[in-house]
């Protein structure tokens, strides 16, 4: 305890926490795919993605005394989960794309996985189907979410063991099991409403357009999306 009081040790390690956190989500961001375009618009997506990482687990949220309090303040807004889920589906899509080259690099494609919107699929998606289910939806969003999930973790299981040069782990099976995943998620946005499915449309194709450097301006879509937050 005396040594947090001594003016000296601290004062000589001092640095801006601000400026160091900064530092540290532009480090995360690098490490995403090269085609996933750096910039404000990606650093606003981390931002999205943070946010919904800290919402409670659904099952925890049906377990808990105050439920109604806690599903509804995780699915608000609807229009924050749609982006980042068709940006997963351009994620997976690219990840097929590499598995196409002439060696594969299968530890790479188990990383874009884990990476970029990708990360955050399953909160994403469950999120989705609570919406659906409030419409009278639930059955099928649900089955779409488990089908997804499930082809993405024999992917994955794919992909580890063809890292480890086993040949029954082969690229035709892999594909299979990623338009298994694509085709779920296809099925679970057809429950989304057509004008927040469109917006989200807009805005994801927006963080995968080349970002104007020289203006460094944000369209309105993607601000309402970051004053959501």
């Amino acid at each position: 305890m005396a040594s947090l009081g001594t003016p000296a040790h601290v004062s000589s390690n001092k640095k801006p926490l601000h400026r160091w956190s900064w530092k540290a989500k532009r480090v995360r961001c690098a490490v995403s795919p090269p085609t996933w375009r750096e910039g404000r618009r990606t650093v606003s997506l981390s931002l999205v993605l943070s946010h919904l990482l800290l919402i409670p687990n659904r099952d925890t949220a049906l377990a808990s005394p105050f439920d109604k309090y806690v599903k509804r303040k995780k699915l608000d807004p609807l229009e924050v989960y749609i982006p980042a889920v068709i940006l997963t589906e351009f994620q997976i899509k690219d990840l097929e794309k590499t598995l196409e080259d002439e060696e594969p690099q299968f530890a790479l494609c188990r990383s874009l996985l884990r990476s970029g919107p990708a990360a955050s699929l399953r909160v994403n998606i469950r999120a989705v189907a609570q919406y659906a289910s409030d419409s009278g939806n639930g059955k099928t969003a649900f089955n779409d979410v488990d089908e997804c999930l499930r082809s993405l973790e024999e992917l994955d299981s794919l992909l580890l063991h063809a890292s480890r040069n086993d040949p029954e782990a082969s690229v035709k099976s892999m594909k299979a099991k990623i338009n298994s995943a694509l085709g779920a998620l296809d099925s679970l946005l057809q429950t989304v409403p057509s004008d927040v499915l469109s917006k989200g449309k807009v805005i994801a194709d927006s963080y995968r357009e080349p970002e104007d450097e020289e203006t460094g301006s944000l369209d309105p879509d993607l601000k309402q999306l970051e004053s959501i937050l």
